[in-house]
């Protein structure tokens, strides 16, 4: 009945359209029915999932409690060596909705690329008009794939999301997000359009246009649509209990870069596949040698990562094959807007999986206590305070 009747806003039914639902008001309902205001494409789930044993501890843990009353949070899965030690669902979603990862996103599509460069279909350093001809003579003429993977292309892209006249928000409307007129005819057009504001393969600059380019590639190397593809090189393979989708413009371009959307468990499952060198259940999915490199990152990477503002945040850190890796290396992160995240920590062999709907797109404030909160949970975890 829910998805009829959308959600209750002052004593009456309240339906988002396509002009509000990224408001605060709503996207507590929206997130988990993005099907019913934008096009999705399925992706293919497994036959058979891949167990998700449950050993849940008999002590809380630390920080959830904090998560669950002030962290907009609609749902938080812990894993510990593959097993479910804590999950838990707030704000009306329930264990088989599905649900927007925005930037998450760009996490998995990096991950596809692994499989892809793995089955000799793709090699980063291969130009990118290479697989899109219709690019060359624009901005990614001389572009690399890995500058795609590292977000280090040249181009300009603004992602200011308080401004509606950014790039982003042109963006929203090209692939069928907001109800404005698209800024091109397609989406190849408008990235044809792009300019440059320097050399490519420089320092790092997070702009999501980068992997949604990122995302044609995987299609034209892989041979069949970003949906198609994501399903049978990664989705499937690793056991999804849930088909998952990712949202399509009016052409059927997918939207790589945000629009994936799971269940909080097949999230969960593919950290643990992370977390255990792309093996699952016995069956190498992806090439733990990607893993590691994403982990370790190039020679230069650090310093790339330095000269960005994201660097206060994250300082000693570096973004490789679309992950944010802090300092030390043994932890990665995929985040999204408004509170999407997947914490992989390495050495206490724990997952954080957290869906939520923050009223704002960015709170750093918001975003470094919930990572706090991650590490105090790997932390008591791995010491063996909780059976």
């Amino acid at each position: 009945m829910e998805a009829q009747v959308a959600h209750r806003g002052g004593g009456r039914v309240v339906r988002p359209t396509l002009a509000d639902w990224q408001r605060p008001e709503h996207i507590g309902w929206s997130y988990r029915h993005i099907r019913e205001l934008i096009p999705t494409a399925r992706v293919a789930g497994a036959a058979v999932p891949s167990p998700l044993p449950r050993r849940l501890p008999a002590a809380e843990l630390p920080g959830v409690a904090e998560l669950m009353r002030t962290g907009f949070t609609d749902g938080l899965l812990v894993l510990q060596d593959g097993e479910v030690v804590l999950e838990e669902y707030g704000r009306g979603m329930q264990p088989d909705d599905t649900h927007l990862l925005q930037s998450v996103s760009k996490s998995i599509t990096g991950t596809l690329a692994g499989v892809l460069v793995e089955r000799g279909a793709l090699v980063p350093d291969d130009p990118v008009v290479r697989h899109v001809p219709e690019l060359a003579g624009s901005s990614f003429e001389g572009a690399s794939v890995r500058d795609l993977l590292d977000m280090r292309a040249g181009t300009r892209f603004d992602e200011t999301y308080d401004d509606p006249a950014s790039d982003v928000r042109a963006s929203e409307a090209l692939f069928g997000w907001a109800p404005t007129a698209p800024p091109a005819a397609d989406a190849l057009a408008y990235l044809a359009g792009l300019g440059n504001s320097r050399p490519h393969g420089g320092r790092f600059e997070y702009r999501s246009i980068l992997t949604d380019v990122l995302g044609l590639v995987l299609e034209r190397a892989g041979g069949a649509s970003f949906a198609e593809l994501l399903g049978r090189e990664l989705w499937g393979p690793m056991g999804a209990e849930h088909d998952a989708e990712v949202t399509v413009d009016r052409h059927g371009f997918a939207v790589a870069d945000g629009g994936i959307c799971v269940t909080l468990r097949d999230l969960a499952r593919f950290g643990r596949m992370v977390l255990d060198d792309g093996v699952v259940d016995g069956r190498s999915v992806v090439p733990p040698w990607w893993i590691a490199d994403t982990l370790r990152g190039a020679g230069d990477s650090a310093a790339a990562f330095a000269a960005d503002e994201h660097a206060a945040e994250m300082p000693g850190g570096h973004y490789r094959n679309q992950w944010w890796v802090p300092a030390g290396g043994g932890v990665l992160l995929g985040l999204g807007i408004h509170g999407q995240f997947l914490h992989v920590d390495r050495g206490a062999r724990v997952v954080v999986a957290k869906l939520s709907t923050w009223p704002t797109p960015l709170d750093a404030e918001q975003r470094a206590a919930t990572i706090a909160a991650f590490e105090a949970i790997a932390t008591r975890l791995s010491t063996g305070d909780t059976p």
